[in-house]
């Protein structure tokens, strides 16, 4: 069973259902991307901070699937954001490939490239180091400057509130063609995700089934809808109202069976949702779920509803 396709604003397609690699143990990960493309993915999420990129290169040759068969996002680090083409090519070092599908800005802040870790520079605080006389136009200039150079086809962001948007559209010679964002029933967006298609920008969910023993996965709504359409897991409905949104997905796991099923429920539960069914989701953060796995201790406000404003 295939993805189906999603179009970018720049008329490229990509596979809408794609394997995370987030987490995934380096002796673990070239293994499920092997296994997920002989399951018929055709799209891998990666990433320089994710550290097993070079494994991800070795399932893609071992699946035997050509490169070109493939859409592979990778993204670039907070301590790269004055270095994008440094870190690009070690990506593309790492993965065995001389170009990426999609390259994204992974968070709109830069990093210290000078401070006290090379990924993750933090002060006494316990707040993350941050470049802050580095502007994030500035790291979009030099990403569109990597699109001419044929090392990547589209570019895009990676945790953009409308916010951090406003402050590149203005100067870009290339419009966002992705925005990869937490995104899940309890995490919905919906706002955010009718600026995005205002714009033309695809949104893309991490972590679309929440966090390790994630609250989702025993969701009552969720899993009511799952029993009521006859699908195998809750998790496919939760897939599958994202995909309904007009989101990529991005489910992780190392697992074969969960990695096959993830991709064959999603599309089924994506048939078989109705629209009353995509309303009464939409309301299930709305009436006292909502809540976000990913808050990482920038210490800055990143403009995103539902992120505590960090107090100085």
């Amino acid at each position: 069973m295939s993805s189906p396709l999603i179009t970018l604003n720049n008329g490229q397609t990509i596979p809408a259902i794609g394997l995370g690699t987030w987490q995934s143990k380096p002796n673990e990960v070239a293994r499920a991307v092997e296994y997920a493309l002989k399951a018929g993915y055709r799209h891998i999420d990666c990433a320089w901070a994710y550290g097993n990129e070079k494994e991800v290169g070795e399932g893609l040759r071992a699946s035997g699937v050509p490169r070109e068969e493939v859409f592979i996002t990778s993204k670039l680090w907070g301590t790269y954001h004055r270095r994008v083409e440094e870190c690009l090519d070690q990506t593309l070092a790492n993965l065995g490939t001389t170009y990426v599908d999609l390259y994204l800005v992974h968070w709109p802040i830069a990093m210290n490239p000078n401070g006290n870790h090379p990924v993750m520079p933090m002060l006494p605080n316990g707040n993350r180091d941050i470049d802050a006389s580095r502007d994030i136009k500035d790291t979009w200039k030099d990403m569109e400057a990597m699109v001419k150079t044929g090392k990547v086809k589209s570019i895009g962001g990676s945790n953009f509130s409308q916010m951090t948007l406003e402050k590149i559209l203005p100067t870009a010679e290339i419009v966002p063609a992705v925005n990869q964002l937490e995104l899940h029933l309890y995490n919905p967006q919906l706002q955010l995700l009718e600026y995005l298609k205002s714009k033309g920008i695809v949104p893309q969910a991490y972590s679309p089934l929440g966090s390790t023993n994630s609250p989702l996965l025993n969701d009552e709504t969720a899993t009511e809808i799952a029993k009521k359409h006859g699908l195998k897991n809750t998790s496919d409905v939760l897939l599958g109202y994202l995909l309904a949104k007009d989101a990529f997905v991005l489910p992780k796991s190392v697992t074969p069976s969960r990695i096959e099923s993830n991709l064959t429920g999603a599309i089924e539960a994506y048939n078989a949702l109705t629209p009353e069914d995509i309303k009464v989701l939409d309301g299930v953060a709305a009436g006292g779920k909502q809540k976000r796995f990913i808050m990482p201790p920038w210490g800055i406000d990143l403009g995103f509803d539902d992120w505590p404003v960090p107090t100085k």
